[in-house]
């Protein structure tokens, strides 16, 4: 785990660079109940920066969230990935109701949820529309919805999988727009192998947030500089350059 200090200076990058929201995670399938101290800190230390707060750590129990919450963090990432059907083919490490335990969780506990999946795992259009089907039928929708583009990482089980085609994309964007009118539909990982022009397809079908940062836990990202100059082009305008919170 990073330490303290670290985090709290990339923190400080972020909102330098204009971010509203720092977002930490950890490729775990669960956190310790010895890691709850050091994570409470982190939380405590952004919010002290003035951003709003994102974790993504796996699956938690009801005491791990509450912790959370009560530290202050203001959203808990933990996607579905795709449809509960197709589910068994890509995870062997949780079902898909642990996930779904984990979002009512957090929701119990008081956190926003931030929920979305991963398209480009060789799943069919209907496994898509299956998962923004029980993303929007949650008791309440995700606040926040990220939708990933597969990263093929040579060596793993998904290195080979067809991508997904540019226009399938703006349209799993624009259904989630559509399906959850009220939440940020995010452009997240993958970001670093589309086009401006698809990023941009993205943005006007419905996309109104990205994560920014030159890496995504393990992936590249596009660079800050690179976002700003795109967003500039589209004539678009970020929340802190508007003069909102």
């Amino acid at each position: 785990m990073l330490d303290l200090d670290h985090v709290l200076a990339e923190a400080e990058k972020a909102k330098a660079a204009g971010a509203t929201r720092y977002c930490m995670g950890a490729a775990w399938r669960n956190p310790k109940d010895r890691d709850m101290a050091k994570l409470v800190a982190m939380v405590e230390g952004v919010k002290a920066l003035g951003l709003e707060t994102c974790m993504t750590l796996g699956m938690l129990t009801a005491t791990q969230a509450s912790t959370l919450a009560d530290a202050g963090l203001d959203y808990y990432n933990h996607n579905l990935d795709t449809s509960e059907s197709y589910y068994p083919a890509v995870v062997s490490t949780r079902t898909y109701g642990d996930r779904l335990e984990t979002l009512e969780l957090v929701r119990e506990a008081g956190m926003k949820v931030c929920a979305g999946g991963i398209v480009g795992m060789g799943e069919r259009v209907a496994d898509r529309l299956d998962m923004l089907v029980t993303l929007a039928n949650l008791p309440t929708p995700p606040e926040s919805v990220p939708i990933n583009m597969l990263i093929p990482i040579p060596g793993t089980p998904l290195a080979d999988a067809p991508p997904i085609r540019p226009f399938d994309f703006v349209r799993t964007v624009a259904l989630a727009r559509i399906m959850m009118p009220t939440s940020e539909v995010r452009l997240s990982a993958g970001r670093s192998e589309m086009s401006d022009e698809l990023q941009a397809l993205c943005f006007f079908a419905g996309a109104n947030s990205i994560f920014v940062g030159e890496v995504l836990l393990t992936a590249d990202n596009p660079g800050d500089d690179h976002d700003l100059a795109l967003l500039r082009e589209l004539g678009l305008t970020s929340v802190t350059s508007a003069g909102h919170d």
